[in-house]
């Protein structure tokens, strides 16, 4: 298969090109030439999700240098437990895809593992540099995937003030590949950061950069993977397609969910819960896509105003991208976690709230089951969940251990040069 970018400016390149390039040339982001045509028939549901995410992704590394690799990748990617749990007793209702069971407590777990899997075969005989910008979870998550391998640095720019505590240990923690630079700006200023740096073309070929963040397709191909199977397993236990809402910031798991129904599989009605930065509500209420400075919200991982992977939304056909977007707001957020907890002893992230709240407002939420993404461990926002439920969040034993490692930063301002000067005085360093 080959990947084309969305501007149209690029010429067409394998699977591996595009995720060692990231984004396309010319600021474009690569989507698969065409898309695979798959039908609920073609996939056991019953199977490891390892297995199910082999067979749903053989399509785009058909041909590859990864194509032989891919089961091996899978089988080191997804080694996750994936429950689906019920949080009402009614068969079509709202169920929970806990995708926080990794080593960082968040979905980002899957992509980082996977990308920095499919690196390590890329990298050769030099070493990577993976440039990451995150508003909260995923520079943790590749912080953690990218620790201690040989082949790999990973570098990761965060927005100072935006991250909460947990968030903050979690992205300085680790070994001495992988540096995380506290940028004096919001997560829009880190991401301008990164695609300023892949726009230099001295500075992507001085440190052969690479990203891990949702503008790199490798990320989103695990989403969609298991995306895929939780429908099929939904599907094949209630004998109705499931619709699924998705916490949406930068955009690139409600894409993925999206890509995933354009393909074929059992995917219906599809719901992206935002916060109050309401770039892709409005995108969705006019059509008309206007970027707006990021504000600062409970759910901060999603505090994005110019979201990079609305693009690729727009380049799926029209049928494709049909969706619905709720907004839900800081007292909403703390609402439905007080009330969710109160009412039935369960507890939800800030992030993955939108998505409960988003259910409650649909008149047809009993027609179908529906998935909500729950998309972090609620113990990465113990300040702002405990006071609502009362209690202590206790963390897993991967986010416990997380306490009593030692944390390093260092500080710049939000330009390209400062930036470049980084990354040369790491690359000394490392």
């Amino acid at each position: 298969m080959k990947f084309v970018s969305t501007r149209g400016t690029a010429a067409p390149v394998s699977l591996s090109e595009a995720l060692l390039s990231g984004a396309a040339p010319g600021g474009g982001l690569y989507m698969p030439e065409s898309l695979p045509e798959a039908t609920p028939g073609d996939f056991d549901p019953g199977v490891p999700l390892a297995r199910f995410a082999c067979q749903v992704l053989k399509p785009f590394f058909a041909g590859d240098a990864l194509q032989n690799e891919l089961a091996a990748i899978c089988d080191e990617a997804f080694d996750i437990p994936v429950p689906i749990a019920n949080v009402d007793p009614s068969r079509l209702s709202l169920k929970s895809l806990e995708l926080f069971h990794g080593p960082t407590g968040a979905f980002k777990d899957f992509g980082a593992r996977f990308l920095m899997r499919c690196f390590s075969r890329l990298a050769g005989n030099g070493r990577l540099t993976v440039l990451a910008a995150t508003s909260g979870d995923t520079g943790g998550a590749v912080g953690c995937a990218a620790d201690g391998q040989t082949s790999v640095r990973a570098v990761i720019l965060y927005p100072k003030g935006r991250v909460s505590e947990f968030q903050e240990r979690q992205l300085t923690c680790w070994g001495h590949n992988v540096q995380a630079i506290e940028v004096d700006g919001d997560f829009d200023d880190c991401q301008r950061l990164v695609k300023a740096a892949f726009s230099d073309v001295s500075l992507v070929n001085e440190h052969r950069l690479t990203s891990a963040n949702s503008i790199n397709i490798g990320r989103l191909l695990p989403q969609l993977a298991y995306s895929a199977w939780a429908a099929a397993r939904v599907r094949a236990e209630t004998g109705h397609i499931p619709g699924f809402i998705v916490p949406s910031g930068n955009l690139g798991h409600g894409f993925a969910v999206l890509l995933a129904r354009a393909m074929g599989l059992p995917v219906g009605p599809v719901v992206l819960a935002t916060n109050a930065n309401r770039t892709i509500k409005d995108w969705n209420d006019t059509g008309r896509f206007e970027p707006r400075p990021s504000v600062p919200t409970l759910a901060n991982a999603m505090d994005v105003g110019n979201p990079s992977n609305l693009e690729r939304v727009m380049a799926l056909p029209a049928e494709a991208r049909d969706v619905r977007v709720e907004l839900v707001t800081d007292k909403e957020i703390e609402a439905r976690i007080a009330s969710e907890y109160r009412q039935k002893r369960h507890v939800w992230c800030p992030h993955s709230a939108t998505a409960v709240e988003a259910w409650w407002r649909l008149k047809d939420r009993h027609e179908r089951p529906w998935i909500a993404a729950a998309t972090a461990h609620p113990y990465k926002f113990a300040e702002t969940v405990e006071p609502l439920i009362g209690r202590p969040v206790e963390p897993t034993p991967a986010l416990a251990a997380i306490a009593d490692r030692p944390t390093s930063k260092i500080r710049i301002r939000p330009g390209l040069d400062a930036l470049a000067g980084a990354l040369r005085e790491q690359a000394a360093a490392a």
